[in-house]
Parts: structure tokens; sequence; C-alpha cells
């Protein structure tokens, strides 16, 4: 049956989130997303508490800590409270070492996961999403082909999340159009390899401090031994579910900031003598707003606990995923609707929040629990 109170170590490890996100993420979001950047101190703080790298086992340098899906879920919900471009610029290493963990080989592991032990920030990244409006997962147009020694990748992906800082890439390609989840394969590609190519930082609406980029493989050469998973290759759709419930997550720590700061906006906010608050046109948009919150946690915690326990959650996962970008941008709207006037300029950061809530939606692949 699935729990609702946290371990000690889950509520441990979630309390020291919550804090890094109060009293860091918080306070330099704004300037963050003004500047389109982000502090390479921030990132090396956020690196030092161990969030992303002390699930690694001792036996490759690491603190052994237990991964659980319910357990990421509820960091990167504390972190995107605090805001969600950093929290993903945080977490993009996992894009990397979580695969690695789950489905690498041995030697795979033995080979890059101690990179992530060390005390600096090691930049890593995934590349999945395409550029085309007709995007699917289980059909992507970048593919490889293998010549006997090596493996060649041809392809363009779109929003990879520190692709311009990243020192490791793990690269999803397809064996043929059409052939659905099960022929698309996992590829390690490191920084420099011929072929890899990275194009200049993408503008977006949202997710401003974030740095994306598009990657192209030009007959990108990639070693036999660099396909994760060796032979037996990877579980695409499991890695997939698992980002998906991890986006979800930061969407309702989206969401959560948003009716936090209009609940409070609504009960400060004076107009004809009474908080706007007290209005029932604004009361019924709060209570909106709350119970989808928590509908959306709902069905991501219902999927990560399913993936804890190695279930199938594919479907669980999906209307996480699909629920969570409706509701954020809904939920992020009425944020902005509250506050009126407020709610549309940068004075306050509702704004900021109803730009990355829209991104929920059709974003893929930007982190992983």
């Amino acid at each position: 049956m699935v729990g609702f109170v946290p371990s000690d170590e889950q509520k441990m490890i979630q309390d020291t989130a919550k804090d890094f996100a109060e009293n860091e993420l918080t306070p330099k979001a704004r300037d963050c997303d003004e500047n389109d950047s982000i502090p390479q101190e921030l990132l090396e703080t956020a690196w030092g508490l161990g969030l992303v790298n002390a699930i690694i086992p001792e036996s490759y340098g690491g603190v052994g800590m237990d991964r659980s899906a319910v357990t990421g879920a509820l960091v990167n919900e504390e972190l995107a409270y605090g805001d969600a471009s950093l929290a993903i610029a945080i977490l993009a290493p996992s894009l990397f070492i979580l695969p690695i963990m789950e489905m690498g080989t041995e030697d795979q592991k033995k080979k890059y996961l101690p990179m992530f032990c060390e005390e600096k920030y090691k930049p890593a990244t995934l590349a999945v999403m395409e550029p085309r409006i007709t995007f699917d997962l289980s059909d992507l147009h970048t593919l490889y082909a293998f010549d006997g020694e090596n493996y060649i990748l041809n392809g363009t992906k779109c929003n990879v999340p520190m692709a311009g800082e990243a020192d490791l890439f793990l690269v999803m390609a397809a064996s043929n159009r059409g052939v659905g989840d099960s022929g698309v394969d996992a590829f390690i590609v490191e920084k420099g390899t011929n072929g890899l190519s990275v194009g200049e930082r993408e503008k977006n609406m949202g997710f401003k401090a974030l740095s994306t980029y598009p990657v192209t493989l030009t007959d990108c050469v990639v070693p036999r031994e660099n396909r994760l998973g060796g032979d037996r290759g990877i579980n695409y759709l499991r890695l997939m579910n698992l980002s998906r419930v991890a986006l979800s997550a930061m969407a309702v720590g989206v969401s959560r900031a948003s009716l936090d700061y209009a609940v409070n906006y609504a009960k400060e906010r004076f107009a004809f003598g009474e908080p706007i608050a007290s209005r029932q046109a604004i009361a019924f948009m709060l209570a909106e707003m709350a119970i989808e919150t928590d509908a959306t946690r709902l069905l991501t915690w219902k999927a990560a606990w399913k993936a804890d326990r190695g279930e199938d959650f594919t479907k669980e996962a999906c209307l996480a995923k699909t629920y969570a970008g409706e509701q954020t941008m809904k939920i992020t709207d009425c944020g902005v609707q509250i506050l009126g006037g407020h709610g549309y300029i940068r004075e306050h950061p509702i704004e900021m929040w109803f730009r990355n809530g829209r991104g929920f939606a059709i974003l893929e692949g930007m982190t992983m629990v």
C-alpha cells in the first residue's frame, strides 16, 4: 500500500533540499532569470550537499545512500519550489549518473561513476528531444548504425540541458525509423568526439536561467564499449518514465510556489475594505489551485512508488506527466490572475513561474529520479 509518511532518511533529505531551496535558490532565482545565467558557486554548493551523487555505491567511490524514485520526487519538488531552472541545472548530472547506475555494464560503472564522486560539480547531460513539431519519444529520428567495430550516430537534438558545459553526453538513438521503444539505445559520447557539435544557446520563454542547446551528430563515431548496457542495451521506456516522474515532481514544486504566493498576496491585498481572499471568485480559484497541486503530487508519488517496487509504471508516469503539464500551466496562470496587474510585472515572481510552468507540457528528458 502507498504510504504518506516519509522515512527518517527521506525526511532528512527532503529537509536538506527544502532549506537549500529556501536559503539559496529562491533569493537568487530572479537575478538568474534576468541574467540568463547560474553562478558556478551555486552549483558547487548544491553539489556539496550530495543530493545528486550520494546514491553512487561505495564500490565506485560514492556514499552508497539508498536510491528511491519517491525520495527523488520529494527532492525535485523542494528544489523546484525554490526555482525550476536552477533545480534542473543542479540535477543535470543525474541524467547521466542514474542510467549508468541502473543499466550500465560493470566496466561502464567503474569508468564513469567515480568521476562524479569528486568535490567539484561534474557537468553531464542527456540528449533525447528532437527539433520537430511531431516529436515522439517512441519515434526518434536520430539513428545509429554499427560498422562492426563502432557505432555511427546521425541526427539532431534540442533542449539539451547544460550541453555547452557538459563533459559527458548520453545520446538516445534508434536503430531504424518506426522501431518503437524497443529499438532505442543510449550511447555515451564524450566532449570533443568527432562529429559531435553543440550549437548556440537556445532562447526560451521560460527556464531562462537554464542553458539549453541544440546538439548535432554527424557521422559521430562511438566505440562499441560506449553503448549503454553493452550488447544487452537498455530499457528505454523505463528511463523515460523515470524522467516523466521527475518532471512531474518539479511541476508540483512550481505549482506549490505559485499557490503559496497567491494565498499570501490575497490575504494581504485589501480592496473595498477587505482582503481579496474573502471574495468568492478569488477563494474558489485558490481552492482549485490547492486541489490540483495535491492531485498532481499524488499521481507523481504513485508512479514513483510503483517504480521503486520494480513494477510497470508506464501508465502512472504518463498520467502524472500529462496532468502536471496541464495543471501547472493552469495553476500558475491563476496565480497571475489573482495578483491582477501585479502578476504581469517582474516585481513579483509569479510571471516567472508562469513562464516556467508552461514548459512542463512540452519538455522531456530534462531530469530524472
